[in-house]
């Protein structure tokens, strides 16, 4: 952030100068982004900032948002800046090695919540490349008497879920371990739920640069053809559930009829697909074959 006159670091004069340039650098968040830095900063949330814009922001903070700034303005995502995301209106700590939770990754929860028709049922859940963990512990949040339990490759993935369980409460119901998906798992598990990395390796480079310079690789890219990792996932899938168990998983733009061939090939039959918020096919919905 370009200096300001301490004289005039107040909190409306120092919210304008940062949305001027962010919308200079074409962020599309501007306003939204300038509130999230603002507040992360200098401790002023929407009200204060409101309420108050004339109060002063303390040189310290004016600091601390400056460098904010110039991350943001250098392609960074605020999540990755301030180091949390809010998904199903949860908190979620992210580090190097964790996916960015995604709006559209909601549907898998709304999809898993409409199927099961008992909330206060004692199910037993497994997510599958769990990351920070958020579909897992939303899923808690939602289910009380559900356990759950999740797996990836990679180990400050498993240290931030971690920390998610036991920041949102639900340490009690959520274990976490280092694994190759479900290898070594015995279940049986209710839910199988997953949101694997399908980005065609190709394809890769096309990713704005925000996801393809701060997502980790081991999240995105699935492969030659972008389904690899479901070809591991059904054969454990359709190993670890119950008989009367169910799976939810995230799919790309396109995958729906190979993702489905590769279920129905494990063993699996398919229950049906659930769009994302955009009305994209996203959730393929799948259980053992009967």
């Amino acid at each position: 952030m370009h200096s300001v006159d301490p004289a005039s670091s107040t909190r409306g004069a120092v919210y304008r100068d940062l949305l001027a340039q962010l919308r200079a650098g074409d962020i599309a968040s501007a306003e939204l982004d300038a509130r999230l830095l603002i507040g992360a900063a200098a401790g002023v949330d929407d009200i204060a900032l409101i309420a108050d814009p004339d109060k002063l922001i303390a040189g310290e903070a004016l600091a601390v948002l400056d460098a904010f700034v110039q991350r943001r303005l250098a392609g960074e995502p605020v999540s990755r800046i301030l180091g949390t995301r809010e998904f199903w209106g949860l908190s979620f700590v992210l580090n190097g090695q964790t996916l960015d939770p995604r709006p559209d990754s909601e549907t898998l929860i709304e999809s898993v919540l409409h199927h099961v028709r008992d909330k206060e049922a004692s199910l037993n859940l497994l997510d599958l490349g769990t990351g920070t963990g958020c579909l897992l512990l939303a899923l808690l949040s939602e289910l009380p008497n559900a356990r759950g339990h999740g797996v990836d490759c990679a180990s400050d993935a498993i240290e931030a879920a971690t920390v998610n369980g036991d920041q949102l409460g639900l340490a009690s119901r959520a274990t976490f371990s280092l694994g190759d998906w479900g290898e070594g798992l015995a279940g049986p598990f209710d839910l199988v739920i997953s949101n694997p990395p399908y980005i065609p390796s190709a394809d890769i480079e096309t990713l704005s640069p925000e996801v393809r310079l701060h997502d980790p690789m081991k999240a995105l890219d699935g492969g030659g053809d972008g389904l690899n990792a479901y070809r591991a996932i059904a054969l454990e899938t359709a190993r670890l559930l119950t008989p009367t168990g169910s799976a939810f998983w995230e799919f790309g733009i396109g995958q729906l009829k190979d993702v489905s061939l590769i279920a129905q090939s494990a063993g699996l039959e398919v229950l049906g697909v659930d769009p994302d918020l955009a009305g994209i096919p996203r959730i393929l919905k799948v259980r053992r074959r009967k």
